[in-house]
């Protein structure tokens, strides 16, 4: 895990099964942190999961190279603007999560998957591997789709970027889980179409780091070394980063939800960016959320 260097250690955990062709029915540390020891392998009834998950309901790491934004990056991930106008107006993937539709989550089928600006280009703009260093599958969440190509977030900066894909590149599964993190109300709320599964008060991003608004997704899910520790019993890798953090303890500013150990900041501005919540709702959420899930933080 690379949103914080002391996460490197930490165990790969996978979430709950997505159903494929169906539907599924901050940092932490305010200060540096001392290397863990390394910490030993999730087992499956802690993770919630089935073995097959890890294929289905895949995570990713992207690399600090890659996360890092260069200035070209930033100017070709502009294409996200170009791309929308290329689809068409029409319902996001969040509108359809809201609707109670549902989103589709795509999990990279072989060894990487070829990245367009647009569809149909003549030449890649990036290709992507999986598995990751953790040998878990890369995941995206499905914007839209449009014939053979599917328009996916990608977990790179700027935050909010996209690219194309070819639909038969990917293994496709569907959710109608969203999370939502109100930071001017410090509460988030998970909810399965209309319905609220579970509520809960958070910890947010400092004025000089904030915990940035936007669409993102579930990454990766990680059991940091200690439970007790200031990632808590889990922690959620999201796909955007700090706007203000380039490189945060070793990673890249990765954003995360996660739990804490330092539940009397819960309700505050406390992190560096990432949503703090209690190590209740963490491992709730670990047990009954999905890679890929959406996640809306309100601006």
């Amino acid at each position: 895990m690379k949103f914080n260097g002391y996460l490197a250690t930490a165990a790969l955990v996978t979430a709950a099964t997505l159903t494929t062709a169906a539907t599924l029915t901050g940092c932490a540390a305010s200060g540096a942190q001392p290397a863990p020891p390394r910490a030993a392998a999730t087992g499956q009834a802690e993770a919630g999961a089935a073995a097959t998950d890890q294929a289905e309901a895949g995570v990713t790491d992207i690399g600090q190279a890659e996360a890092g934004g260069s200035a070209t990056d930033q100017a070709e991930a502009g294409a996200a603007t170009t791309d929308q106008a290329e689809a068409g107006a029409g319902a996001s993937a969040t509108d359809h999560a809201e609707s109670g539709a549902g989103v589709e989550v795509a999990t990279v089928r072989g060894p990487w998957i070829t990245v367009y600006k647009r569809k149909a280009a003549s030449s890649p703009w990036r290709r992507l591997t999986s598995p990751n260093d953790y040998g878990a599958a890369r995941v995206f969440l499905v914007e839209r789709r449009d014939g053979e190509w599917l328009r996916v977030l990608l977990p790179i900066r700027p935050n909010g970027s996209t690219g194309w894909i070819k639909a038969g590149d990917v293994t496709l599964a569907r959710t109608t889980h969203r999370v939502e993190v109100d930071p001017a109300r410090f509460r988030f709320t998970v909810y399965d179409g209309a319905r609220v599964l579970r509520t809960g008060k958070v910890a947010t991003g400092r004025d000089g780091t904030p915990t940035p608004p936007g669409r993102y997704f579930f990454t990766e899910l990680v059991r940091p070394p200690d439970p007790r520790g200031p990632y808590g019993a889990y922690a959620f890798g999201l796909s955007g980063f700090s706007p203000t953090l380039k490189s945060f303890a070793g990673g890249p500013g990765q954003l995360a939800i996660h739990g804490t150990d330092d539940t009397a900041a819960i309700g505050t501005q406390a992190s560096h960016g990432c949503v703090r919540v209690t190590n209740a709702d963490i491992t709730w959420m670990a047990k009954n959320l999905a890679i890929g899930t959406p996640v809306v933080v309100k601006g």
